[in-house]
């Protein structure tokens, strides 16, 4: 398994590149706290500072990052002055918890930086319980927090800088609805009651560490659209915690707390958390675990004792999330994914429309763009699908009609890809026959969407291009054949996605 991990592609070492800037940020911003004389507790809360604003903003320009990295500030350190003013006051301090945990999934409506500046906030509030913050404590956070995300800037944007030199990211999304029907809106509702059923539970196993469920509650629906996605996501958080425990018994119990050690191995575990977060949650847990366990230990206050404590509390926050997910307001794991996958079949049909423009003769068209919208969508659908193929699901029917759905979506983005690269090429030429394979290709498209996602008449019309004459070329050649590959799949998939989900499959 660690070997499967560390073997997936990583495209333009984009992960490498992460992991190794966040452990030079976050290391030079533990260091200028610790020299400017902070305490251990000031120390941690920098570099959790440093830790988030490299995590959490993803906005698409670095403009965009820098301005959301400054306003992290701002979102935190009120945050952290309502906590420590709190601190003697529980009824209250668990009501404002809860408020700021909603709060920080409602922002989310705001895209990147609303993510952010969410979790952010959350965290702060969140490390406030962990270091048990008094008022008097808050100049020395105040300026170790603003030191941190400093140094860490530094690096991102000064240092080592590499997104200057990248596309910026796609970032599919569902249409938003409206009121309940928003997935802020809906989740933030959800996150409230799971978070109070984890924090009441976790009051009654510890007055002392309660707030690790409610931690816990809230991370798993970041990322989450669905019942069945949250429900997966809370097994990988209790799975990479166990095994985060077990290895923190063997190395953060005998290390207890040695400065030296201690550093290296959260160093280690910072490059594991930032190199694992896009492809395994449950590997990013491992690490997470096994950081705490450190702190824990640097702190001095690190036992078997609290360990199982920690996994007692993330089962008691899983169990709080799952509770939510499946009884308020719930959303189907079928309806979420036929949603990504209508999005996918809309990015199929204007790839294909601006590859046929482009082999047309249009200089304006470029299905390249769509190309990566595609395999973001997918990744999308991926995610989405998981609860069925999940290994432990018993729903067979379900699972074989998920993989088919999966196989024939990467069968459209690699006939996609292969569409785009002959219409990239400037010496290909285009003759009539693609105009009634482009037709059939639109076709087949328009009988899969949902009766109420017909595609709107302009997207269609790109592949109504006008031939003036018939002409044979190979470029034309190897555009049918991807474009016959396309209509296949597309025609397949009328077998899994027009069938009830519960009936068994029959092979197209």
């Amino acid at each position: 398994m660690l070997k499967g991990m560390f073997v997936v592609p990583d495209p333009g070492r984009l992960r490498l590149r992460s992991a190794s800037r966040s452990v030079l940020g976050i290391g030079l911003a533990v260091l200028v706290v610790a020299l400017t004389g902070h305490p251990l507790p000031a120390v941690i809360t920098g570099g959790l500072a440093a830790l988030l604003a490299l995590f959490t903003v993803t906005d698409a320009t670095v403009r965009g990052q820098a301005m959301t990295t400054a306003l992290l500030p701002a979102a935190g350190l009120p945050v952290l002055a309502l906590a420590a003013g709190l601190h003697d006051q529980p009824l209250l301090r668990d009501l404002s918890f809860l408020a700021v945990a909603s709060a920080g999934v409602y922002v989310r409506r705001w895209g990147p930086r609303g993510h952010a500046l969410g979790v952010f906030a959350f965290m702060t509030f969140f490390v406030a319980q962990f270091l048990h913050t008094v008022p008097a404590q808050l100049p020395g956070l105040y300026s170790a927090v603003l030191l941190a995300v400093l140094a860490s800037s530094a690096v991102r944007f000064g240092l080592w800088c590499y997104e200057r030199r990248l596309a910026p990211p796609a970032a599919p999304a569902l249409p938003a609805g409206t009121g309940l029907a928003r997935t802020t809106t809906r989740q933030a509702v959800q996150v409230a009651v799971a978070g109070a059923l984890a924090l009441a539970l976790g009051q009654l196993l510890s007055q002392e560490r309660w707030y690790w469920a409610v931690g816990a509650a809230w991370w798993i629906f970041v990322n989450t659209a669905s019942r069945g996605e949250t429900l997966v996501r809370g097994f990988r958080r209790v799975l990479g915690t166990v095994v985060g425990i077990a290895v923190g018994l063997l190395v953060a119990v005998p290390v207890h707390g040695a400065a030296a050690p201690t550093a290296a191995l959260v160093a280690v575990c910072v490059f594991g958390i930032f190199y694992t977060a896009a492809v395994s949650y449950s590997w990013m847990m491992f690490f997470v675990t096994v950081m705490v366990s450190m702190l824990y230990g640097l702190l001095g206050v690190l036992d078997p004792g609290l360990l199982a404590l920690r996994l007692a509390e993330t089962g008691v926050g899983a169990l709080g999330a799952v509770i939510a997910v499946a009884l308020v307001l719930p959303v189907t794991t079928h309806a979420t994914t036929d949603a990504w996958i209508q999005q996918a079949l809309r990015c199929v049909h204007r790839c294909t429309a601006e590859a046929a423009a482009r082999l047309a003769g249009s200089t304006t068209a470029d299905p390249a763009p769509h190309v990566t919208e595609l395999a973001a969508l997918l990744g999308r659908v991926r995610m989405s699908v998981a609860p069925l193929v999940h290994p432990l699901s018993p729903m067979r029917a379900r699972k074989a009609r998920a993989r088919q759905v999966l196989a024939l979506l990467d069968d459209c983005a690699r006939e996609a890809r292969g569409l785009a690269a002959v219409a990239a090429d400037p010496a290909a030429s285009h003759d009539a026959r693609l105009a009634a394979a482009c037709s059939r290709v639109e076709a087949a498209v328009l009988a899969l969407a949902s009766p109420d996602g017909v595609l709107a008449p302009a997207s269609a019309q790109g592949l109504a291009v006008a031939i003036p004459a018939q002409r044979q070329h190979p470029g034309a050649d190897a555009a049918l054949t991807h474009l016959h590959g396309l209509e296949r799949a597309l025609t397949d998939l009328a077998t899994p996605l027009r069938t009830s989900p519960r009936a068994p499959l029959v092979a197209a």
